[in-house]
């Protein structure tokens, strides 16, 4: 059973350097990388190169669950874009300046253990703290 990918998207108010750095830097992924406050990312490495690796620790911070999101790149576009294989699945990550700002648009191919809106949401989510992360630090 195929689904169609999902999409979802942010405008950032930074510019596309910043923007690039708080996405990719693992630095920053650990501050913004989680869904809900009760979860966090403690660790996280990123080789940006077509074959290697990003690994991006995720838990729930009392402990009871946790996993390692692992993927392979397959694109690089230095603050262009980005595509990665996780686990037979696809996900690509475009930065577009748009008057002033930055236009963060993920698309993704759903799996097939949990609902399609449980999926946009939480891959919203992450990226909403995304925004609020990179518009307040960076």
């Amino acid at each position: 059973m195929s689904h169609d990918r999902i999409s979802i998207s942010a405008t950032v108010s930074a510019d596309k350097r910043k923007v690039w750095e708080c996405y990719t830097n693992p630095e920053h992924i650990t501050k913004w990388n989680f869904a809900d406050p009760s979860w966090h990312c403690p660790t996280a490495t990123n080789d940006l190169t077509v074959g290697g690796r990003y690994v991006a620790r995720m838990e729930a911070k009392d402990g009871s669950f946790g996993f390692d999101f692992d993927a392979v790149y397959t694109d690089v576009a230095i603050e262009e874009s980005i595509t990665y294989e996780f686990g037979g699945r696809y996900a690509t990550i475009s930065f577009a300046e748009v008057n002033g700002q930055v236009e963060v648009s993920i698309t993704f191919d759903p799996e097939t253990q949990n609902p399609i809106d449980l999926q946009r949401n939480g891959w919203q989510a992450i990226l909403d703290n995304f925004k609020r992360y990179t518009e307040a630090n960076g």
